[in-house]
């Protein structure tokens, strides 16, 4: 499978942040996001062919139990259910980053981190009207979100722009089994710690008023918006 990179970090979202992590990031995507902040796996999909044993090969010159299978959206790579499997003989932990459209089919996962992709991230029809509309019609599943949830431990994690996106999030919720309040996830959508800075305040607001949990991304916090972190 196309790989675009894989790097030895700690994770910056979620339930794990702070964790010592490998991250296996396919290239490759059935979305694309306005506000995408790896378009070298999505927009313009990069990296080299690798087969499961180069990539376990590639992993083991580190020590560490965490593996963060990510892209693009990586559960469209044909060999990400035989590496999983790989991984999980190794005893490896296994968090999947996915934006919960493509079934997981029983896929080897210790944690799901489900990013279901609101109206904020469709692209305008003037960046590619192709992908605008194919985009808005596949972003959000609710059936597939829902076998995630049902299946695995997960974090619903939501990209946030403007106050205006609770409704979004509360409508989607709707539709899913119920989903505690402390797996809801809510990150504020930006790539610089000036923008996410901005946007934190209100969100935290939001959170404390809904139950929710507010998710930094501390890997931006650390070392800026660059690959390989």
């Amino acid at each position: 499978m196309r790989i675009a990179e894989i790097f030895h970090s700690i994770q910056g979202e979620g339930l794990l942040a702070g964790v010592p992590s490998i991250f296996i990031r396919t290239s490759g995507c059935n979305l694309r996001c306005d506000w995408c902040d790896t378009p070298y796996a999505s927009w313009n999909p990069e990296g080299e062919e690798m087969s499961v044993p180069e990539i376990l090969k590639k992993i083991s010159d580190w020590d560490c139990n965490h593996i963060v299978l990510t892209g693009g959206e990586p559960m469209i790579a044909p060999a990400l259910p035989e590496l999983a499997e790989s991984l999980k003989k190794q005893g490896k932990h296994i968090t999947i980053e996915t934006a919960g459209t493509i079934p997981p089919n029983r896929i080897p996962c210790d944690l799901a981190s489900i990013s279901p992709k609101l109206s904020n991230s469709t692209p305008p029809s003037s960046r590619d009207p192709a992908w605008a509309k194919k985009h808005e019609a596949a972003r959000l599943q609710p059936d597939v979100i829902s076998e995630w949830i049902r299946n695995y431990p997960f974090q619903l994690k939501f990209v946030v722009s403007s106050e205006n996106d609770l409704a979004e999030i509360k409508n989607l919720l709707s539709r899913l089994p119920p989903v505690p309040s402390d797996r809801i996830l809510l990150m504020p959508e930006g790539i610089d710690s000036k923008t996410l800075a901005s946007r934190s305040p209100w969100l935290v607001d939001i959170c404390k008023r809904e139950g929710f949990r507010f998710c930094p991304r501390l890997h931006i916090e650390l070392f800026g918006h660059k690959r390989g972190t």
